[in-house]
């Protein structure tokens, strides 16, 4: 029987990517998965149905209380209560290396916006579903620059910091209600999004991989074992952590 068959997850900034892959993972498990993104997602759920799984697209932006509502409404009236929230969407792609002192400040706050109170948003949006289901799994999604402090990306890298501090907060409260919180840091990743960021990967791709005790460049099927691990009930006495996934670049 598969580990999460019959609950259902949602997974934002899921049309492609890494969160897509979250998303047909999930659904290879037995989930019934909402693929939640800006963009349309229609392709996303016909690859996950293509090969067996269970989806339904929701055009949702984490940056809006009221879309995030509908959000879990049209996924509470599908399939019922939310049970796994995998808070993928960030700004990232868009995003060009620059001094800090170049950044401006609607740049910085539109950063904010989505890396740091989409999460917070979209974990009070699900929290009245878990909290009536009696269980939940939250996964926020950080990243190691905000580890070691990644030069040039000062927003991204703080709204990443914050996600780790938001995981552990959050936990805390959460836990009387039997849902567990908790965090994954992921490395410099072959994603679409790192693909086509020829500057990111000039800066960062040769040191990154130099640095790894597993010399090889990681992809996203590398993250959904972990994924994985903290959406079922074997993780079920772990709550606020936040796990490295990098191949052992940073051993912290």
């Amino acid at each position: 029987m598969a580990r999460l068959s019959g609950k259902t997850a949602i997974v934002t900034g899921a049309a492609q990517g890494i969160g897509l892959a979250y998303a047909k993972s999930l659904a290879e498990n037995g989930a019934n998965v909402v693929v939640s993104d800006i963009a349309d997602t229609s392709e996303a759920v016909a690859e996950i149905k293509a090969a067996g799984g269970n989806a339904i697209g929701a055009q949702a932006d984490v940056s809006s209380s009221a879309s995030l509502e509908q959000l879990v409404k049209k996924a509470e009236s599908e399939f019922g209560p939310v049970e796994i929230l995998v808070n993928n969407a960030a700004v990232f792609a868009s995003l060009e290396l620059k001094p800090f002192q170049m950044i401006s400040d609607e740049e910085w706050d539109l950063v904010m916006r989505v890396n740091v109170r989409g999460p917070f948003q979209a974990a009070k949006a699900v929290f009245p579903s878990m909290q009536k289901n009696g269980r939940g799994k939250i996964i926020n999604i950080s990243s190691g620059t905000a580890l070691r402090g990644a030069p040039m990306f000062l927003h991204y890298v703080s709204s990443k910091g914050a996600i780790i501090s938001q995981t552990r907060a959050l936990s805390r409260e959460v836990a009387d209600q039997n849902i567990h919180v908790n965090c994954i840091i992921v490395g410099l990743t072959e994603s679409e999004g790192v693909k086509n960021h020829d500057k990111l990967l000039a800066n960062s791709k040769a040191p990154t991989l130099g640095m790894r005790a597993i010399k090889r460049e990681m992809m996203p099927e590398d993250l959904l074992g972990t994924m994985l691990f903290l959406a079922c009930e074997d993780s079920d006495f772990i709550t606020g952590q936040s796990i490295n996934v990098d191949g052992g670049a940073l051993n912290t």
